[in-house]
C-alpha cells in the first residue's frame, strides 16, 4: 500500500529525532553558562538599568541562535522542497538579522562579549539538516527548529517579565515576536510531528558544557554581522491568530 507524504514524513522524523535525541531536545539558545550560578546577580550598573548575569547570558543566547538559524534559513531557501519551507527560510533569515542587529547594539552599550560561532550542538543542527535533501530536508530542519523554538519560548517570557534593564527588555520583546513568527511558519510547512516535538521539548538531556557553550571569539577578530535582507520582503512581527477547524 502506498505511503502518503504525511505518513512518510512522520516516520522519518521519528527516526531522525530518535537518532539525534541528545542534540535535538536541548534549547537553541543556551549560550554562556552563568559564572556564579546566580542569574539575578548584578554584574554592572548601566544607564539602562542594572545588568544581571541572566541579562548578559540572554543576549549571548539570542546571538548564538542567529549564528545557526540564519545559515539554516539560507539552506532552506535553496533546498526546501515546498514554497512553505522556503518561506520559513526567509523568515529565519530576516528575523535573525533583526535580532542580531539589536544584539550587537546592546553588546556595544553594555560591554558584553558576543560569540562569532554557534555552539557545537547548534552547528550540528545545521550539519544534520544540510545532509538531507527533498522532503527529508524539510522534515529534519523543520522539526529540529520547532523543538528549539518551543523550548526557548517560555524562557524569553521569563526574561521579559522579570527584567529591569530597558535594552534587554527591548531584545526580549523582539525575540518574543520573532520566535512566535518562526514557530508559526515552521508549523505551516505541514511536516512538524507535534507528538514527537512535544516529547523532545519536555525531556531535555544533560549535555556537556562544551557542547552548549559558544566558543569565545578570537582576540582581535571582527564581529560577524548577519546581513539584513530587505529584498526578501518578509515581516516577522507576531502573526495574527488564524484558528482552523479541527
Amino acid at each position: 500500500m502506498p505511503i502518503s507524504r504525511n505518513t512518510a514524513g512522520t516516520a522519518f522524523v521519528v527516526g531522525a529525532l530518535g537518532v539525534t535525541r541528545s542534540a535535538l531536545a536541548y534549547p537553541a539558545m543556551l549560550g554562556v553558562q552563568n559564572t556564579s550560578g546566580i542569574p539575578s546577580r548584578i554584574i554592572a550598573s548601566t544607564r539602562y538599568g542594572p545588568l544581571t548575569e541572566a541579562d548578559r547570558d540572554f543576549v549571548v543566547k539570542v546571538r548564538s541562535a542567529g549564528l545557526w538559524e540564519y545559515p539554516l534559513g539560507e539552506i532552506a531557501l535553496k533546498k526546501g522542497s515546498t514554497e512553505e519551507m522556503r518561506e520559513a527560510g526567509r523568515h529565519l533569515i530576516v528575523g535573525h538579522a533583526g535580532l542580531d542587529e539589536l544584539c550587537r547594539k546592546i553588546a556595544l552599550e553594555l560591554n558584553i562579549t558576543l560569540p562569532n560561532q554557534a555552539t557545537p550542538q547548534q552547528q550540528q543542527f545545521v550539519a544534520t539538516s544540510a545532509a538531507q535533501s527533498g522532503t527529508q530536508f524539510d522534515t529534519t530542519a523543520a522539526n529540529i527548529m520547532r523543538v528549539t523554538h518551543g523550548q526557548i519560548f517560555p524562557a524569553i517570557a521569563k526574561i521579559r517579565a522579570t527584567n529591569t534593564n530597558t535594552m534587554v527588555r527591548a531584545l526580549a520583546d523582539l525575540a518574543n515576536e520573532t520566535v512566535l513568527d518562526h514557530i508559526t511558519v515552521l508549523e505551516k510547512t505541514g511536516v512538524v510531528n507535534f507528538d514527537q516535538v512535544n516529547f523532545q521539548q519536555s525531556t531535555p538531556p544533560k549535555l556537556p558544557k562544551d557542547q552548549v557553550t559558544p566558543p569565545p571569539p578570537q582576540a582581535g577578530a571582527p564581529l560577524v554581522a548577519l546581513t539584513s535582507r530587505p529584498d526578501l520582503n518578509v515581516n516577522t512581527a507576531s502573526p495574527a491568530p488564524t484558528p482552523t477547524a479541527g
